[in-house]
């Protein structure tokens, strides 16, 4: 039997939005339990427990859950209370991981096709919600949890924070979803969360401008492993899951056209589908066939990391992006990166990176940060400050305090 989100509340509050400002109190320092405590944070992130753990025998990473569970350590440490909802990969109900609580809720593949939406997955996130009782849930990426998170939160007079992951979350009709019903689920949900983030000034414009939301500007957060030790600069590296939209089969032509010089790639299928393997497939077989090119294929984030310290330049090849994680992998250490997608990333005035429009483009550039080192050395510094003045944990970390701040006090402003 389906519980709360079947009801006609539920119902009528993704129908009626524009309502959904005056729905309920905002929470103070005088409503919330021990009154002079931090919030508590939730971060529903279903896909996120195969970063968070680290284990090697699930094949799945993305770059928004890396975000997420940098970003709970992150407040964490700095004495949030702090919890997590994923999905069950058969880890404990609940678990205790560097300060932050992981509750479990659903298998991935539970339920009846066609029924599923409903039960397990909106009613087994609605319960796991519950359970957690948190004050303010954070939700990541273009899906129909954007909606049940909203829906949730104005139920039980909690707060929720939507943040974009791509550019094309903002842009109608163009988010990343399957189905034409989660993205109107997405829209709905959109328009009724308390607070939206945004990655960077394209976002937030288009944030304004297609759904009449203001977003806050918070940039992706990264530190670099306390084992890291960059300065190999040997070979291009490409990092990431393997779906057309990613492009692998750009970086495998800069490979062909560049046969002098080393190439490593990583990443694993996007699903398991047939269409997904087929594509993995193809990806590797192709790359197989060159003689300068080591296909690594998936590996996790800890196997990741050592693989930036021995690169000398990162490229990106994706149709479109927020804010990559590997920039900031690549930045963190120095690394110059090349990409078809500007981001928007400026140091001093100039462009952080080189953005190409074509292979031809693409392979002249990797070659000159291979024999220019006085070119190859300014582009280095420039990315690695850039990333110092942006991407740090202490800039980012103030911006979610006083984000966090203004929405259990009631000033946050999240439209116009």
């Amino acid at each position: 039997m389906l519980t709360e989100p079947s009801s006609p509340l539920f119902r009528h509050l993704l129908r009626h939005t524009d309502d959904w400002d005056t729905a309920r109190h905002p929470i103070t320092s005088e409503t919330l339990p021990g009154a002079t405590r931090r919030p508590h944070i939730c971060f529903v992130s279903p896909e996120a427990w195969p970063v968070f753990s680290g284990d090697p025998a699930i094949k799945l990473i993305g770059g928004a859950e890396v975000q997420q569970c940098i970003l709970a350590r992150l407040l964490a440490s700095a004495g949030y209370r702090v919890s997590m909802i994923c999905l069950d990969y058969g880890q404990p109900p609940r678990v205790v991981m560097d300060g932050v609580t992981i509750y479990r809720s659903y298998r991935p593949n539970a339920g009846i096709p066609g029924l599923r939406f409903f039960h397990p997955r909106l009613t087994g996130m609605w319960r796991a919600m519950r359970e957690v009782d948190a004050d303010i849930y954070y939700q990541r990426t273009a899906s129909m949890l954007t909606a049940v998170v909203a829906a949730f939160c104005r139920w039980h007079g909690k707060h929720s924070i939507y943040a974009g992951a791509s550019d094309s979350d903002f842009s109608p009709g163009q988010q990343l979803v399957n189905f034409q019903r989660d993205r109107w689920l997405f829209e709905r949900g959109l328009a009724a969360v308390d607070a939206v983030v945004v990655q960077n000034q394209t976002q937030q414009r288009d944030c304004l401008e297609n759904y009449g939301r203001n977003a806050t500007v918070i940039q992706n957060c990264y530190e670099l492993p306390v084992d890291a030790q960059p300065g190999a600069d040997d070979y291009v590296l490409w990092v990431a899951t393997m779906r057309p939209g990613k492009r692998p089969d750009l970086f495998l032509e800069m490979a062909r056209r560049l046969p002098h010089r080393r190439f490593v790639m990583v990443g694993g299928a996007a699903g398991s589908n047939p269409a997904d393997t087929s594509f993995f497939t193809s990806i590797r077989s192709a790359a197989g066939a060159l003689s300068n090119v080591d296909f690594v294929g998936f590996r996790p984030l800890a196997e990741v990391e050592p693989l930036f310290d021995r690169a000398r330049i990162v490229v990106n090849t994706s149709i479109v992006e927020g804010m990559p994680n590997i920039f900031l992998q690549a930045w963190a250490r120095g690394i110059p990166t090349v990409a078809y997608i500007d981001v928007g990333a400026r140091h001093a005035g100039m462009p952080v990176y080189r953005v190409v429009d074509d292979t031809t483009a693409a392979v002249r550039e990797i070659e000159r940060l291979f024999t220019d080192e006085s070119y190859r050395t300014q582009a280095s510094l420039r990315c690695a400050s850039y990333f110092a003045a942006t991407h740090a944990k202490t800039a980012v970390l103030a911006s979610y305090t006083r984000l966090l701040s203004e929405l259990v006090s009631g000033e946050h402003r999240g439209h116009p």
